[in-house]
């Protein structure tokens, strides 16, 4: 067995296509993007949407829309990627790292409540692999001491809590479509917002702070008075943050086929969470809803993480650790303010393969291989 941990599942619609934009031969920033756009507004039900290249890109523009005064500060879960707190540096804000709860891994609020300080302007909750943060509880606490609400949805595209999509909760919202995620554009992002007057400006943003994009340069070229439809101006500090045509293609394709995706996804789930149940020493890493949700992976912790991560490696079985707490990497090592759970937990915590076009085989064969360890200890 060779079982990889994760792998985008993409076909036929997707070239399909992409053989559209090359018949075009428009491969940048085009209508495909435009397209994609309107079709996750509908999808999660917001006004506006804007393709990006990253999630990256997305909390950074997101955190850049409010134009906080520098020094302001930030509350982030201590349990992230990166991205979550560089976003709050390049906009020279401080991170203030708030703890996690012990039993889902996900912002602690009561900690929250105790990091909160007057100089706190905003939140950015994470649904780490897909689990929601309780988003009704957050967003009273948020409203109480006036933070702005940024979601961070780059594990739960297609998410819902207590029936509203994920990412539609706080003020805008942010998702990520890089190659592994619940879905793909190969690398890609995407923000969104109820409030237009906020994120449109983030359009130009985007590409370089140019205010009309190439594409729509060239359809106004439509008259032969018309000498002037090159010009464009820029009034803002922009960056190279578009997504393009290729991107969104594959994106469109992928939007079609989420919930059939996240389905997939939550079956694979449990069927491994029936093959650990009665096991000593191993147990999900959140209490996973299997009816429901959308969770970017399955997890496990074990007090013998190493060992078992070691053992499955043997067996061609590829594992992964995604949650390792920011406060303890270098570059966030001076803004550790105490996060003694996540500090613990995280320990024990081992990502397994749930991709899926994991098959049957290989999903038997991981489970049978987790028990086979567990019985020896």
């Amino acid at each position: 067995m060779n079982i990889r941990l994760f792998k985008p599942s993409i076909g036929q619609e997707e070239l399909d296509n992409i053989k559209q934009v090359f018949d075009r031969e428009w491969l940048g920033l085009g209508p495909m993007v435009s397209q994609f756009e309107k079709e996750w507004n509908d999808y999660v039900g917001t006004k506006m949407s804007i393709g990006l290249n990253s999630a990256t890109a997305a909390l950074h523009l997101a955190l850049m829309a409010y134009k906080f005064p520098k020094g302001k500060k930030v509350l982030v879960p201590a349990i992230t990627f990166a991205s979550t707190a560089t976003a709050v540096l390049y906009n020279d804000l401080i991170p203030v790292f708030v703890d996690v709860e012990k039993d889902t891994a996900s912002m602690d609020l009561e900690d929250l409540k105790r990091k909160y300080t007057d100089d706190c302007v905003a939140v950015i909750p994470v649904h780490n692999g897909g689990y929601p943060v309780p988003m009704d509880k957050l967003m009273e606490i948020a409203k109480e001491l006036n933070l702005k609400v940024i979601e961070d949805c780059a594990h739960s595209a297609g998410g819902v809590y207590k029936g509203k999509k994920l990412g539609t909760w706080g003020d805008i919202g942010c998702f990520s479509f890089e190659e592994k995620k619940c879905m793909t554009t190969g690398d890609g992002g995407m923000i969104c917002s109820n409030d237009i007057e906020l994120i449109e400006p983030l359009k130009a943003q985007r590409w370089v702070g140019i205010d009309k994009d190439t594409w729509k340069r060239t359809q106004s070229a439509d008259t032969e008075n018309d000498a002037m439809h090159w010009h464009y101006e820029i009034a803002l500090l922009g960056y190279k943050y578009n997504m393009n045509d290729i991107a969104a293609a594959i994106g469109l394709a992928q939007l079609h086929k989420l919930e059939q995706m996240n389905l997939k996804r939550r079956n694979i789930i449990k069927k491994y969470l029936n093959g650990i149940e009665n096991l000593k020493t191993i147990k999900p890493i959140f209490p996973y809803d299997t009816e429901k949700g959308a969770y970017w992976f399955f997890g496990i912790r074990s007090e013998h993480r190493d060992e078992l991560i070691i053992y499955l490696k043997n067996l061609g079985i590829a594992t992964g650790v995604h949650f390792y707490p920011l406060p303890l990497q270098p570059l966030f090592a001076p803004y550790n303010n105490g996060c003694k759970v996540a500090e613990e937990i995280w320990k024990t915590f081992i990502t397994l393969p749930s991709h899926i076009d994991l098959t049957d085989e290989e999903l038997d064969f991981v489970i049978k291989a987790i028990q086979e360890f567990d019985a020896k200890k």
